[in-house]
């Protein structure tokens, strides 16, 4: 279920089960156990922000539709998160690459334009052997 949220803020505890039609109990048990991390203000009250509801809505969607109970949950989210952290080193390197590859290319050095130096490739020839039959 997706619920209708206003534009960016912070919601209440009691906003947030309102909307999503769950108890405030169990979204204080998906703090305790790490799926949630709402913000706090000076009074400790628990603040959620548009990023925390479409996490909570991610979380619901694997538990009622999907069956996945909070230990699965929290595998999914570590996955998912491990994931996303990959994504970002690989663009970061892709980055890295092509920005060196353009840096060679600009400087025109000859053969400085691969990654890997070149070389001539070498002959190799075979002698033939004949059978006498």
């Amino acid at each position: 279920m997706v619920a209708k949220r206003k534009s960016k803020g912070a919601y209440m505890i009691s906003a947030v089960a309102e909307m999503y039609e769950i108890h405030p109990q169990t979204l204080r048990l998906y703090e305790r156990e790490g799926l949630l991390k709402p913000s706090r203000t000076e009074g400790n009250t628990r603040l959620y922000t548009d990023e925390d509801l479409e996490r909570l809505e991610f979380i619901l969607n694997l538990a009622r539709d999907l069956g996945v109970n909070i230990a699965g949950i929290a595998i999914i989210l570590q996955m998912r998160e491990r994931m996303e952290e990959m994504n970002r080193q690989m663009q970061s390197f892709v980055e890295y690459v092509r920005s060196e590859m353009l840096t060679r290319f600009q400087q025109g050095a000859p053969g400085s334009g691969a990654i890997v130096p070149l070389r001539k490739p070498t002959v190799v020839i075979k002698s033939v052997q004949t059978r006498k039959p």
